[in-house]
């Protein structure tokens, strides 16, 4: 399955670099995120190195859901494609 990083998950006044705002081809609503909830993500980055992550939740109503990952995403990962295995 193949999704793509949106943003990262941030509030008024912060950012965390570790957590992302990903979509799922496919999938439109709440309810179909909410079923891929503890599923791996991994995105690979232009130096062919694997960065791991884990769906923690559903992020909204539209399909949407957020990945917590193993450590900070660089701003180069936003809009990438990640594999969902």
């Amino acid at each position: 399955m193949e999704a793509t990083i949106a943003n990262f998950r941030q509030g008024k006044h912060s950012i965390t670099y570790n957590q992302m705002v990903v979509y799922v081809d496919g999938v439109t609503k709440k309810a179909d995120a909410e079923k891929l909830v503890g599923k791996k993500v991994s995105w690979t980055t232009p130096a062919n190195k694997k960065i791991i992550g884990k769906i923690t939740a559903a992020h909204g109503n539209k399909g949407a859901v957020r990945v917590l990952f193993e450590k900070g995403m660089p701003g180069q990962a936003l809009s990438a494609k990640v594999k969902i295995e």
